[in-house]
């Protein structure tokens, strides 16, 4: 998947690589902010998992560095709630060193994993290293799920090849729901991911988008809904996902 913002020739620069980092050690905070910054990176740190998914989805970043551990969550969870909607590249930091751990992390999307304690120097060898492995842009996406189609990168959504115009939280909900089509994804998920803030117990913002979804596509396809409401869970897209590329 395409990262949301302009990739980087990731070599020695008078412009800074935007890392995010996600530790809530705010002592290592402070000495990694300035021994990365020698190296050429700019670092943002927050020191808990929600505030970190919020700075990682709005794509300002080249990579995220994150704990496992975190105050109130799991690092891993965190990396799920990015893994949603972003391909942003990031470096897991735990103080276990347990290889099903390691393996565990990097099922759930991680493109690296560094055990504490660790050397700062190899740290920044293996941010670089991941930066080159990324720094080629993946091509737009097709995406097609029964009747729908849709194209990420110039945001077009289509019901039976008739253009369908969507909100830009529409779309953007509709996507998440489309990537994870058979899977039940709840309210504050969907809202973290797609819409980048959480939601109130009393929040119906959620329910009013899919309802409007529901509307312009069709709320059945075949004899199937399009969108189900999974009582005390949240919302799943029915069917089968092809993917293309161009």
């Amino acid at each position: 998947m395409p990262s949301p913002h302009k990739s980087r020739e990731h070599t020695p620069s008078l412009v800074p690589i935007p890392v995010l980092l996600v530790e809530d050690d705010v002592e290592l905070c402070s000495s990694l902010k300035r021994l990365l910054g020698m190296d050429g990176f700019d670092v943002k740190a927050v020191h808990d998992g929600d505030s970190g998914v919020r700075h990682a989805l709005k794509g300002d970043f080249d990579l995220v560095i994150l704990d496992v551990m975190l105050p109130g969550g799991d690092g891993r969870k965190v990396l799920r709630r990015i893994r949603l909607t972003s391909q942003v590249p990031v470096i897991m930091l735990t103080a276990r060193g347990d290889e099903a751990d390691r393996i565990a992390g990097l099922e759930r999307g991680a493109d690296d994993y560094l055990p504490k304690p660790f050397n700062p120097r190899e740290l920044v060898a293996r941010m670089r290293a991941v930066l080159r492995r990324k720094s080629g842009s993946a091509p737009p996406e097709i995406l097609h799920i029964g009747d729908l189609q849709m194209d990420s990168a110039q945001r077009r959504v289509a019901v039976n090849g008739s253009d369908v115009p969507l909100t830009g939280a529409e779309f953007d909900i509709l996507l998440l729901l489309v990537r994870s089509a058979g899977k039940v994804l709840s309210r504050e998920e969907i809202a973290e991911a797609a819409l980048g803030r959480p939601i109130g117990f009393f929040d119906r913002s959620i329910d009013n988008h899919i309802s409007n979804l529901r509307k312009k596509l069709g709320t059945r396809v075949g004899e199937v809904e399009r969108i189900q409401n999974v009582r005390g869970a949240g919302y799943v897209y029915t069917g089968e996902i092809i993917e293309e590329r161009r």
